[in-house]
């Protein structure tokens, strides 16, 4: 428990002192006159109070991945805490900033857009497919999982009863993505934001309430996997890739934009962008630590359940087992919520890039269905493949969580342009590193996973410290360039 405390305190000192820093560096102007007021057009841009602009933005980023993500990384060990607490402030913090920020100066862009100005037009459309299909695994993934949880809460979890929860969210998903932002996501998003910090409050109580023996990090980095059944899967990269919304999302970098076009000021960005992160990992650190109860000392059996025990499983087991029947509920919801949430803002984004792509104006009903019914047949054709295939949303799941940390990777190479040409100095590294070092991660993973190139597992280390070398030699060589 000493090492969660610790961890909880560096998050918040991370937000004080390194989101300071961050924020000083980028250099908001009070004066400047934002998107959400320059172009307001009653749908997408949309002026909003901070208060909802802050709990919007952290519900959309949240998803299920703090949580899940959270429950399946802590299987890992006290490394989860690590990567939580340093992922956070140094890499995801700094990467939902940057592309909000930016995206407010370059008049709510969307992040091909912001791309395309930094990193070339040649890779703003590799980036415009690339967050489309990240997107539409997004919504595909946030309907299934919210489902699986809706099920075992009504008492029937059968296959049918499952699907029929899938196509009411996947209705909602619909109706939500076409109507203005402030009708729907504006109203009751904010009420939903506090259904999931109220289960993280809560658990953190119990947790202290509790006081249970779990690992510390002194106690050791290794792989604690595979005492619970967990193998095959080294530290570097799986570890990076299973955590990733408690720590760095490239799926954030689609969901800023959002808020970019909705804030009134632009000294709003550091707790907006920043601080909406930083709870982020909160959460997510909050999870870890419920879940290293639940995986090592004794926890899986005090909520009547076992090690095998699937994430969802796991959420309704310790929130109805610890908070009681109200509390229980109001904290499943929360975790419902926060997926269901995350998903239809993920199809608002892919509707909004594909306008901004093909310059379409979205204030007309008709050019928002124009775009809209592609986007949601094309979803509606990997949600079949999820139903039909035994092993279909792992499988979704894998790609997932790869292409959204590679999405990741090319938003901070973007942000480490833009540091290098407008900024000076040696401020890039505060992105560049990240950067790299992401990059690593994710060319690791697709070599060595059973959804790439299933190269040797123990050839992790070389593949990962090579790319990261020669990510480093490919920008310096371009920065001598520039900087002549």
């Amino acid at each position: 428990m000493f090492s969660f405390l610790l961890c909880i305190f560096a998050l918040i000192a991370g937000y004080a002192i390194y989101g300071a820093f961050v924020d000083k560096v980028f250099a908001p102007d009070p004066k400047r006159i934002t998107p959400a007021v320059s172009k307001a057009d009653g749908v997408d841009y949309v002026p909003l109070p901070t208060w909802k602009v802050f709990m919007i933005q952290f519900l959309n980023i949240a998803g299920t991945g703090p949580i899940f993500g959270a429950i399946m990384g802590a299987k890992f060990g006290p490394a989860s805490y690590l990567w939580i607490v340093l992922g956070c402030i140094f890499a995801g913090a700094v990467h939902d900033y940057f592309v909000g920020m930016l995206s407010v100066r370059h008049d709510g862009a969307g992040l091909p857009e912001l791309v395309g100005s930094y990193l070339g037009a040649g890779t703003k459309k590799v980036m415009l497919v690339f967050s489309i299909v990240l997107l539409l695994l997004v919504g595909t993934v946030f309907v299934y999982s919210p489902a699986l949880i809706l099920g075992d809460m009504a008492g029937d979890g059968t296959r049918g009863a499952i699907m029929l929860w899938v196509g009411i969210i996947f209705l909602y998903y619909i109706i939500a993505t076409l109507l203005p932002i402030d009708k729907i996501i504006g109203k009751i998003y904010p009420l939903f934001a506090f259904a999931l910090l109220f289960m993280a409050a809560a658990l953190m109580v119990c947790l202290f309430v509790k006081w249970p023996h779990l690992p510390e990090i002194w106690d050791g980095l290794q792989n604690r996997g595979p005492s619970i059944g967990l193998n095959g899967q080294p530290i570097f990269p799986c570890l990076f890739i299973t955590i990733a919304c408690g720590a760095i999302s490239g799926f954030h970098a689609t969901q800023s934009p959002l808020m970019a076009r909705c804030l009134k000021n632009e000294k709003l960005g550091r707790p907006v962008f920043y601080g909406s992160m930083i709870t982020e990992g909160l959460v997510a650190l909050i999870w870890a630590a419920v879940s290293s109860y639940f995986f090592f000392d004794g926890g899986a059996a005090e909520v009547g359940s076992d090690l095998t025990a699937a994430a969802p499983t796991v959420v309704t087991k310790v929130s109805q087992s610890w908070l009681g029947l109200l509390g229980g509920i109001l904290a499943v919801l929360g975790v419902v919520a926060a997926p269901i949430t995350s998903g239809d803002t993920a199809f608002r984004s892919a509707r909004l890039i594909i306008a901004d792509f093909i310059k379409m104006d979205q204030k007309p009903v008709h050019n928002r269905l124009i775009v809209g019914i592609p986007l949601f047949l094309a979803a509606s054709a990997l949600l079949w493949f999820n139903v039909a295939n035994a092993d279909g949303f792992n499988i979704i799941w894998r790609y997932f969580g790869w292409a959204n940390q590679t999405l990741a990777v090319f938003a901070l190479w973007t942000a480490t342009v833009y540091l290098v040409k407008h900024k000076g100095g040696a401020w890039y590294l505060m992105t560049m590193l990240p950067a790299a070092f992401m990059t690593a991660v994710t060319v690791t993973f697709i070599c060595i996973d059973k959804i790439g190139f299933r190269l040797p597992a123990s050839w992790n280390a070389w593949i990962g410290f090579s790319t990261f070398l020669l990510s480093l030699v490919l920008f310096f060589t371009w920065h001598r360039k520039v900087c002549k």
